[in-house]
């Protein structure tokens, strides 16, 4: 999609955001609305989803019924929601991973994230950090940088093949010029268990789950991906902060329906959304998580798909990833 296309779209987003919605748009939703989340039900991205969902639910009218669908890193799911019937009732919980990072990892995702989709809206940006076990000899990002380039492959690292962990650690060694050995891994839960058990070294991984690690003295925190310190751990750098100037690695929630679906029913949606991010608790709920809430208009949203997806994709055509 050419530049001028895309902007085409930017404006038509923009302004089904601020047009008035007609009496058709004011009786929407008038049954229950399905939210595809293209995980597993009980990690933190199906938690994310159902707390919105849940908020969403109040401010319709109606229930938002969460769908669980797994598989090929959110691919699957993703590619049927843009198949889906543009009527409002069929909404997809998007996150960095499917929208910027796969379509160009994967041979044939099946979509396109800047044409196949009407954005509703952001959700949240979400940060991770670089843990690595206490029996690497590294306190700071500038020691482990030293001791990998003095030992190239050396350190080996833990991820899960085609995540935002595995293309964050991938920027990171880009970025600094640094070489690790890669183990895969089936999912975060084994990955961990092993970091933690010293059979791999480091890791980037979502806060909460090892906040608890790190206040223990079982992993060390050496720095966060976001462009701010994190308030769940303040004491912890950003990697721009500890010797990486310009690193930033955060992964962005929000909301999508299939294309086609009506400028009203987008910008019911996005009013739904926008008040449920303005509850005290579920702002609450974010701040626990190490999330940042990142209320917007449907133009906002598209902004940001664009500008994810160019940076990721570039990086992983750089270092020519590929997920069959």
């Amino acid at each position: 999609m050419s530049r001028r296309a895309f902007m085409s779209l930017v404006g038509a987003a923009l302004a089904s955001s601020l047009a008035p919605c007609p009496a058709t748009a004011q009786t929407y939703p008038t049954r229950p609305v399905t939210l595809v989340i293209p995980f597993p039900p009980g990690g933190g991205n199906d938690a994310l989803g159902r707390m919105v969902a849940d908020k969403m639910s109040k401010s319709l009218g109606q229930q938002i019924v969460v769908d669980n669908r797994g598989g090929a890193g959110g691919t699957i799911a993703t590619r049927a929601v843009a198949r889906s019937t543009p009527d409002g009732y069929t909404i997809l919980l998007a996150y960095t991973g499917t929208l910027a990072i796969n379509p160009s990892l994967y041979a044939n995702p099946g979509y396109d994230p800047r044409k196949d989709f009407a954005p509703i809206g952001l959700i949240a940006g979400l940060p991770s950090v670089l843990v690595v076990h206490p029996m690497l000899p590294v306190r700071s990002v500038a020691e482990l940088i030293a001791f990998a380039k003095a030992r190239p492959g050396r350190i080996d690292y833990a991820f899960v093949p085609g995540t935002v962990g595995h293309i964050t650690t991938e920027l990171f060694a880009n970025t600094a010029a640094i070489d690790f050995t890669r183990i895969p891994y089936k999912g975060n839960g084994p990955a961990m268990t092993d970091l933690l058990g010293g059979h791999v070294a480091m890791m980037f991984l979502s806060i909460l789950p090892v906040l608890e690690h790190v206040r223990a003295g079982t992993l060390n925190a050496l720095a966060v991906t976001s462009a701010a310190r994190s308030e769940l751990l303040p004491e912890v750098p950003t990697i721009a902060q500890a010797g990486v100037p310009g690193f930033a690695a955060v992964i962005h929630y929000g909301l999508l329906a299939p294309p086609a679906t009506s400028r009203d029913i987008i910008g019911r949606l996005n009013a739904a959304l926008r008040e449920a991010l303005s509850a005290d608790d579920v702002r609450a709920r974010l701040a626990a998580e190490g999330a940042v809430p990142l209320p917007g208009t449907p133009a906002d949203y598209a902004v940001d798909i664009d500008t994810e997806e160019t940076r990721w994709g570039a990086l992983v055509r750089k270092l020519n990833l590929k997920v069959e």
